[in-house]
């Protein structure tokens, strides 16, 4: 984008179907009626419960402190996987689980959940052997009934370096090529939102959840600050559900409750892909402590994580450390040696708190069960903790049945049927053929490049923002020079995305933010008039954004400082 970009003027804003005049709209009707059922906390669990329950027919409402999948639903290791790790400890049931939800996504949601084959080389003396990831690898796919995306295979050790022939010789003696899914985790929650809002739920982020409201001892809704103004109001509720992750104990803390979670610190560092030299995704054993972890690529990068290290730290706090990176890189470069990655090839970072069960012992962070668990407080509130996000949707469907009970006990109303948020696609996975729509991009003078990176994020919706970047040259151009993601894409998650803030839109919506962050930082200006014209920003807004802005790239390198 060049320093020269003008508001685009689209009279389409003031009808948009799901933008900040729509949140304007939905803080007035949450302030002034009274709802079924209010979720607290937008991310991937959050975001699910108010789809399931809006398609039961609840008077839904969700609301979130900051923007949807915010906190730990954007910072994950961007994978719907069946877990194969979780085999070694035992986790059968959440395996198959995961297994199924997986496939499901793959067809919900195609344009944000994809295939990805990963190689697992095993070295001699590692503390996986050949024959266990063998017959772990035939439990995966069983588990799968036999219906991953493709079935795993072992491979030799010149197999296994013809695939990657950057991975360390010494030691190797094969491996295997397995499957399962990426997904782009901070549009998958976007795309579950919008879902429910479709489905009639009141939703709105940047409406913090001050305090509980207690009617004759029982929870009955939440004092509510819409943060951008500051006014505060009363959200009325039969039920709360608690699915704040991370914060969940905070909240029940207001009750009283003893704590729920055994948190821990997970953390990602992203470096071009060139320099690492990997060309698949692969999962290793870290040299440092023996855990899984991963080596996925996301187009010219590739990110390494993660950690799980147990962290007193507060989720509003969280970043990546210096030791973090060490871990990280350290692991890294044990298995790709030429790679010799410092810390100055670490392009962005992102760091967020696993929101564990608390287990009985002082269990290791990895073997902490995935598993989630809904609480129900005496006074009534419900909360939902643990959890993965490949299985969201089996959560989110298991704290509504649990919901509609609580309801039919109270007025006789009768149990809904369950939703059928298996087979009704998400915004933008309305597409059999995704490669249809890369071509017809193209046909409109894409390139391949940029047309496929349009479809992989809007999917289906693709060409609406096909047609936003046609009505103005300038909304074409690409948000940074050398990135896919065009000026269109900004407009269109300011008309049609609820994206109220400049970490929104780069961060969220896009993912410029961890890509280049440096060169964001160049063109922020004009991207922040782009905002301004768009959403009415007067200057002093503005300057508050582009602060927040630069807080938010200090925070991802603080690493740097030691």
């Amino acid at each position: 984008m060049n320093q020269g970009l003008t508001p685009l003027s689209s009279d389409t804003a003031a009808t948009s179907p799901f933008s900040f005049e729509t949140r304007e709209r939905n803080l007035t009707e949450l302030a002034a009626n009274p709802v079924d059922l209010l979720v607290v906390g937008g991310g991937i669990t959050g975001a699910g419960i108010a789809r399931d329950a809006a398609m039961r027919g609840l008077k839904t409402a969700l609301i979130d402190k900051g923007d949807f999948g915010s906190g730990t639903s954007s910072r994950s290791s961007r994978l719907v996987h069946g877990g194969l790790r979780y085999l070694e400890h035992g986790h059968l049931r959440l395996v198959f689980e995961a297994s199924r939800e997986r496939r499901i996504l793959l067809k919900t949601a195609p344009h944000l959940v994809e295939p990805r084959s990963f190689l697992f080389p095993i070295y001699k003396g590692g503390r996986v052997s050949k024959w266990k990831l063998w017959a772990g690898l035939w439990l995966y796919d069983l588990l799968a009934t036999f219906r991953n995306v493709q079935t795993h295979r072992m491979l030799g050790k010149r197999s296994l370096l013809k695939a990657e022939p950057g991975l360390k010789e010494r030691g190797l003696t094969g491996g295997a090529r397995y499957y399962d899914a990426q997904c782009d985790d901070a549009r998958l929650t976007l795309a579950t939102v919008r879902s429910a809002h479709r489905h009639g739920a009141i939703v709105a982020n940047y409406a913090r959840a001050d305090r509980l409201e207690i009617v004759d001892g029982r929870v009955r809704g939440a004092r509510v600050t819409d943060l951008p103004s500051g006014s505060q109001f009363i959200v009325r509720a039969l039920v709360v559900a608690n699915a704040t992750g991370p914060w969940s104990d905070s909240m029940r803390e207001q009750l009283g409750c003893s704590p729920a979670l055994r948190p821990t610190k997970g953390v990602h560092a992203l470096v071009p892909r060139r320099r690492l030299g990997n060309r698949e995704a692969l999962t290793i054993m870290s040299p440092v402590d023996g855990r899984v972890m991963f080596v996925i690529p996301w187009g010219d990068l590739s990110y390494i994580g993660t950690t799980d290290t147990d962290t007193e730290i507060s989720p509003d706090e969280l970043a990546a450390d210096a030791s973090d990176i060490v871990y990280l890189l350290r692991s890294a470069n044990a298995l790709f040696p030429n790679a010799r990655l410092t810390q100055d090839d670490v392009v962005a970072t992102w760091a967020a708190l696993r929101p564990l069960l608390k287990p009985p012992d002082t269990a290791d962070p990895g073997a902490v069960s995935r598993e989630h668990r809904i609480l129900e407080d005496p006074s009534g509130l419900l909360s939902i903790v643990g959890g993965k996000l490949t299985t969201y949707r089996v959560m989110a469907a298991d704290m509504v049945d649990r919901v509609v009970q609580v309801l039919s006990r109270m007025d006789g109303r009768p149990l809904p049927e369950p939703a059928a948020t298996d087979k009704e696609p998400l915004p933008g996975g309305e597409v059999h053929d995704l490669a249809v729509l890369i071509e017809d991009a193209e046909q409109q003078g894409f390139s391949h490049r940029l047309a496929r990176h349009l479809v992989r994020a809007h999917g289906s919706e693709a060409p609406a923002v096909i047609r936003l970047a046609q009505t103005d040259p300038e909304l074409a151009k690409p948000i940074v020079p050398g990135h896919a993601p065009i000026a269109a894409e900004l407009v269109h998650a300011i008309q049609r995305e609820m994206a109220m803030t400049l970490g929104d839109l780069l961060i969220r919506r896009t993912h410029v933010f961890y890509e280049a962050p440096a060169e964001t930082i160049n063109c922020l200006d004009s991207i922040a008039a782009l905002a301004a014209g768009e959403m009415g920003w007067d200057d002093a807004r503005r300057e508050a954004e582009l602060i927040a802005y630069r807080n938010e790239i200090d925070r991802m390198l603080a690493f740097r400082n030691g």
